[in-house]
């Protein structure tokens, strides 16, 4: 704990650093502030109470990245959603557009003409988004606007996409000129807000309701200090394939010969496989809010087996992450690509031949990290999700009967937890939170600083002195 706080004194020693951090923390404060300015002609009360009741379904989903702003239709309530999903569209368009695919390999030239269109795009969601917002809010019978007609819709359009466009330079501001992802940091923002509440409900139903037991507070408590040491475990494990360069002469000189290692991360596709399947899922349950569908017994009756809770649910959240693990791997490294380069400039793995053998040798030893990758993330969004609602494995046939007599409730019920650490939400906080530190600690590294743990303090020198 020493270590921490003199990390964290040093951390304020050095002008530079401090003045980054100090930004990063004023542009997030921007973005707070912002997240509590209405947008105009909305009853944000009905809305609240609408939201409340649709956690499950899409609606809540893009209330989790807006940090709650979405539920309250503030002017960041679009969040930075559509960035992240023009950021997406581009990664994926990159594989199939060869002009986009030759930008990406163009260096920082390139990079700035895909961060343009990525922003163009962004823009044009955005618009989208918020004239589909505006029409189903004027469209609904829940009363949710004071003034409908046409400048209604205008007006949250411009409000909407002006908040989004804001945001994402907030983001670009934070990565340019202070420490970290800006983006990441503003969804890490918009999550850690609820923390305080989560503490109050857990306080509450344990000591002023006594929903729960003290057995039930500890089982909380474990699993997320679990949870969280599991998560930065497997964020740092990667797999390291030692490559080996032969001696060459270049003029006078001799270069190569040494040994390195090629790189490859447990989870590669970070939460973007998470998210993926959550929309995916999140969408079903979108659909019961029509009254066609609602009506109808059959297909009512198909969209509740995939409910949250329901086996089949988890079976397909289960299946569609791991899909998209491989999915989004096999978009951001290619083994065929690796492999060229590789033998382009000499290099060869150990016991392996240069060229096909070797994109075959990392293929085969990516295939097992990703399957690894996929359990782990199916893992991390299961275990928040049963205490959360459950596994109501009550309802499967012939067995149910059995398994409702036998199985503990909490298990089959859920606790009734409903704070923000879910599984995407937790894999955020932890992977961003894991990233900011090991910045800061670079920075300070580099600076003859020691860092805020004992392995990063490689570069003894200047102490912190009060």
């Amino acid at each position: 704990m020493n270590k921490f706080f003199e990390g964290l004194v040093n951390m304020f020693r050095i002008p530079d650093l401090r003045n980054r951090v100090l930004f990063t923390l004023g542009m997030l404060a921007i973005y707070r502030l912002g997240g509590h300015i209405p947008t105009p002609g909305i009853d944000a009360a009905k809305l609240e109470q609408f939201f409340s009741q649709n956690q499950g379904t899409l609606f809540g989903f893009f209330d989790l990245f807006s940090g709650g702003m979405f539920r309250r239709m503030t002017i960041f309530a679009l969040g930075i959603m559509p960035y992240i999903t023009a950021s997406i569209i581009l990664q994926l368009l990159t594989v199939v557009i060869p002009t986009l695919e030759k930008l990406q390999k163009e260096g920082e030239l390139g990079r700035r003409k895909i961060t343009q269109w990525t922003r163009y795009l962004t823009i044009g969601l955005s618009m989208m988004q918020s004239f589909g917002i505006a029409a189903a809010l004027q469209g609904s019978q829940g009363g949710f606007v004071v003034n409908p007609g046409m400048g209604f819709i205008l007006m949250t359009m411009l409000t909407l996409t002006t908040g989004t466009a804001f945001i994402m330079w907030l983001g670009e501001q934070i990565t340019d000129r202070g420490v970290g992802n800006g983006m990441s940091l503003i969804i890490f923002a918009g999550i850690v807000v609820g923390l305080p509440s989560a503490a109050v409900e857990i306080y509450t139903n344990a000591f002023v309701t006594r929903q729960w037991n003290i057995i039930q507070v500890i089982i909380i408590l474990i699993m997320m200090v679990a949870v969280v040491g599991f998560i930065v475990l497997v964020e740092r494990g990667e797999r390291r394939i030692p490559v080996q360069y032969a001696k060459r002469v270049v003029g006078r000189r001799m270069m190569g010969g040494q040994q390195t290692h090629l790189p490859l991360k447990v989870n590669a596709g970070g939460v973007i496989p998470v998210i993926f399947a959550s929309s995916l899922l999140a969408f079903p349950q979108t659909l019961r809010q029509v009254a066609w569908v609602r009506d109808n017994p059959w297909i009512r009756g198909m969209l509740d087996s995939i409910s949250q809770g329901e086996p089949l649910y988890y079976l397909i959240y289960v299946i569609g992450i791991i899909f998209f693990c491989f999915f989004y791997v096999s978009i951001i490294f290619n083994p065929n690509e690796a492999a060229d380069n590789m033998r382009k400039y000499g290099g060869f793995v150990p016991g392996i031949r240069p060229g096909r053998n070797t994109a075959e040798y990392m293929n085969r030893i990516l295939t097992r990290i990703t399957m690894v990758g996929g359990l782990y993330l199916a893992i991390l969004s299961l275990l928040p999700e049963i205490m959360i609602s459950g596994i109501k494995l009550q309802t499967l046939p012939l067995v149910g009967n059995f398994i409702d007599n036998t199985f503990p409730r909490w298990l089959l019920d859920g606790l009734g937890v409903r704070f923000y650490f879910g599984g995407t939400s937790l894999l955020i906080v932890v992977g961003v939170a894991m990233d900011f530190i090991n910045q800061i600690e670079a920075q300070m590294i580099m600076r003859h600083y020691e860092g805020f743990t004992p392995r990063s303090g490689r570069i003894r020198g200047r102490r912190s002195v009060f």
